[in-house]
């Protein structure tokens, strides 16, 4: 009982810090677009590159994790994360602090490869949904208190106090990991690393999100013809970075990833788009656009223990649809927003969407790792958040496709009309991409216990 304590205290630490930092720099973004007197594609990338690094090398880093044990690469991570942050405090360009992004996004490639391991190693799966729901309310409460820290820390100290105050976390996370984390998950030390396929795993993300968020159509292609190749090359070597016959033979593992890609595609640039309204459009400052935004993560922190305890009970796709049919929901009442909604009906809007998405993230991370063998733990932690992460860098590549068609309007006071229609029609096509998700989630199968 006390190694799963220890276990999930160290666990939560990184889980707070890392979406903390996330949301708050979302808050942040108009001051430091300000600040480096850059536009607003250019500030996309202040996200996106965090997200990139981190979906490209979580996949090569699960592969790492499952072959080398997840406390090493665990405890790689949170320096990494740390430096991350010390180099974004200190950043005298947009492009020095997108690099720093970067670092941090390579940390989070580790953490995401192991965090979900070790509790699935340690939790047995009477207890996996609880672990993983806690875990997520975590994760939650650091979006949730991102927004409106990191508004406050905005407003009155800079923005760099956001990256600033979180170094000390991640190297106390990292003495504590040494002293007190007691697993090795070792599958074979013997297994070849495939370099070959990571590569070429890497070219297929770079290229596509790239194509996609530049309006590339040549670069978008180009990416789908490498993920042809990687699914062909990763299907006859012997120890692939990734098992492709996971997909193929587990229906419930697939459609679950699948579930995972279409929410976070529908859902995440939602923070970067209301950031950007309320404070351009409703002229809020960046305290009072964190307040509301506050509102989501909350309502996600609340509702994820619950549904982590629930996919233990009934079936986790039930569980996991049903918060996809809410999002849905409330992902088309956001594509209503103009200059006159009231911040009431916004902050409704927030309510069940945060409900939505803390129904669907644990119940449906339970029924991935709970489809799997203990010996793709680590890939299949590594899964869980590369769909988590490539669907973001989705949902920031088509925000800043559609913002990139209406002629970067945020950055223009009188263009908001025009960023008003970009951001109605990117929540349109959010909606329809969540509804679709609905029936993936209900095609998975059963669960085994």
């Amino acid at each position: 009982m006390k190694n799963k304590t220890v276990t999930l205290a160290i666990a939560a630490i990184p889980a707070f810090f890392s979406p903390f930092v996330g949301s708050s720099v979302s808050v942040a973004l108009p001051s430091i677009g300000e600040e480096f007197n850059v536009n607003t594609i250019l500030l996309g990338w202040v996200v996106t590159s965090y997200l990139l690094a981190a979906g490209v090398l979580s996949i090569p880093f699960g592969r790492v994790a499952d072959m080398l044990g997840v406390k090493k690469l665990f405890m790689f991570s949170l320096f990494t994360y740390s430096l991350g942050f010390f180099l974004a405090t200190v950043s005298p360009t947009a492009e020095f602090l997108i690099f720093s992004r970067i670092v941090q996004g390579i940390g989070a490639a580790m953490d995401y490869a192991t965090r979900v391991a070790i509790l699935t190693f340690v939790f047995p799966a009477s207890e996996r949904g609880k672990a993983i729901g806690i875990n997520t309310g975590f994760t939650y409460a650091g979006l949730s208190l991102g927004p409106f820290i990191g508004g406050f820390l905005t407003q009155s100290f800079g923005w760099r106090t956001i990256f600033l105050v979180n170094i000390p976390s991640g190297f106390f996370a990292l003495i504590l990991a040494v002293l007190k984390l007691k697993i090795g998950l070792i599958s074979d030390k013997n297994e070849k690393f495939d370099f070959t396929g990571s590569i070429i795993y890497g070219f297929t993300l770079l290229l596509t999100i790239y194509g996609l968020s530049e309006n590339i159509p040549s670069l978008l292609f180009t990416g789908l013809i490498f993920l042809l190749v990687f699914t062909v090359y990763e299907n006859k070597i012997k120890h692939p970075v990734f098992q492709v016959k996971l997909l193929k033979q587990n229906l419930t593992f697939s459609f679950s990833n699948l579930a995972a890609l279409l929410n976070y595609t529908s859902t995440f640039a939602t923070g970067f788009i209301l950031s950007l309204y309320l404070q351009y459009l409703k002229n809020l400052t960046p305290q009072e656009t964190g307040l509301i935004l506050l509102t989501q993560p909350v309502t996600m922190a609340a509702a994820a223990p619950l549904a982590g305890w629930l996919s233990d009970k009934i079936e986790p796709r039930t569980v996991a649809s049903t918060g996809m049919a809410v999002a849905a929901t409330s992902l088309y009442t956001l594509s209503k927003l103009n200059i006159e909604t009231p911040l009431t009906n916004l902050i409704l809007s927030l309510t069940f969407l945060g409900l939505g998405l803390g129904l669907f993230s644990p119940s449906n991370t339970n029924a991935i790792m709970g489809s799997v063998e203990k010996s793709f733990l680590g890939v299949a932690s590594a899964t869980v958040s590369t769909m988590r992460l490539i669907g973001q860098l989705l949902s920031m590549a088509l925000t800043m496709s559609i913002i990139s068609f209406f002629n970067n309007a945020a950055t223009n006071p009188l263009n908001h009309f025009t960023f008003t229609e970009a951001a109605n029609t990117t929540f349109k096509v959010f909606t329809i991409i969540c509804f679709a998700g609905v029936f993936v989630s209900l095609a998975r199968g059963k669960v085994k216990k």
